[in-house]
């Protein structure tokens, strides 16, 4: 007879997710995940047998939790709740998208969440859903590419991508 689970799931997600987000899912190591869930190394595979299967649930219960949960009706009349659900839940599925975006799992649950996201999008308050949602991720990468761009510091922008074409240059 096994042991019960002696954690909270949706911490442990919340956490996995914090982690994937802040390393992207090849940069985080099961010891990271070890140390941002709290869960000991056993524990986790026996969890969610891989650091892909932790992968997987959090994914999925991010889109359940994040995406679903966003009626159309309140996006065409609180433009704000789509502004603070772009930033905070968007990185996610760039991580998903950009590093495991070949794994069908992955990419289904990727697609779901736009999916929702356009659907959201649709009903007046914008005119092409599907363009938008992706001008919305659009925007996240860049913002994560360049951290200037969310506090939108021009000048830090402009010196941080000042040596682009010099190596370009060199290179051809």
């Amino acid at each position: 007879m096994g042991r019960t689970r002696e954690f909270v799931e949706d911490e442990v997600l919340a956490a996995a997710a914090a982690a994937f987000v802040a390393g992207g899912y090849e940069g985080t190591s099961i010891d990271e995940l070890v140390t941002a869930t709290g869960l000991h190394r056993g524990s986790l595979y026996k969890a969610y047998a891989s650091k892909r299967g932790l992968f997987l649930i959090t994914l999925q219960r991010h889109v359940q939790t994040h995406f679903t949960g966003l009626p159309a009706s309140q996006v065409g009349r609180r433009p704000s709740r789509v502004a603070e659900f772009t930033s905070a839940h968007l990185d996610l599925l760039l991580v998903a998208a950009l590093e495991r975006g070949q794994d069908v799992q992955v990419a289904a649950l990727v697609r779901l969440g736009l999916g929702h996201l356009e659907r959201a999008l649709a009903p007046g308050a914008d005119p092409d859903p599907p363009a938008r949602a992706v001008q919305m991720m659009g925007e996240r990468l860049y913002a994560r590419l360049i951290p200037a761009a969310e506090t939108g510091d021009i000048a830090s922008m402009t010196e941080e991508l000042s040596w682009r074409p010099s190596i370009l240059q060199t290179t051809i």
